[in-house]
């Protein structure tokens, strides 16, 4: 896989991949969306661990793969063992059950004020 990354800012996600003279180069720009502002490093993306619960923000996907943000790390997985992808830039709970991908909401950790 070429080395690629989004770029997320002033609510335009711009997908950049690192061309053989060693530059960034946009190859697709879109709304940002509900995606937070940052640098995405797809090419950094782990591989998705099937004994895991991953949850964390879908990011992106493209017709092989779907990135996910869990922590500060990216985690890619296969697009064929989901039935439908995910929708970008939400939080979102993927586990694996008989090599499929089962997809929930995010439990998330939510805030609470104290009396």
């Amino acid at each position: 896989m070429e080395k690629q990354r989004l770029l997320v800012m002033n609510g335009q996600c711009i997908a950049q991949g690192l061309g053989d003279d060693n530059k960034w180069h946009d190859e697709k720009i879109e709304k940002a969306g509900t995606r937070p502002a940052g640098i995405y490093n797809l090419y950094a993306a782990t591989p998705a661990d099937p004994a895991k619960v991953h949850e964390g923000l879908i990011v992106h996907s493209d017709s092989r793969s779907i990135f996910q943000q869990v922590g500060k790390s990216m985690v890619k997985h296969d697009v064929e063992n989901f039935d439908k992808v995910p929708e970008i830039g939400v939080s979102k709970s993927i586990a694996y059950a008989d090599g499929k991908a089962v997809v929930t909401a995010s439990q998330g950790r939510g805030r609470s004020r104290g009396i």
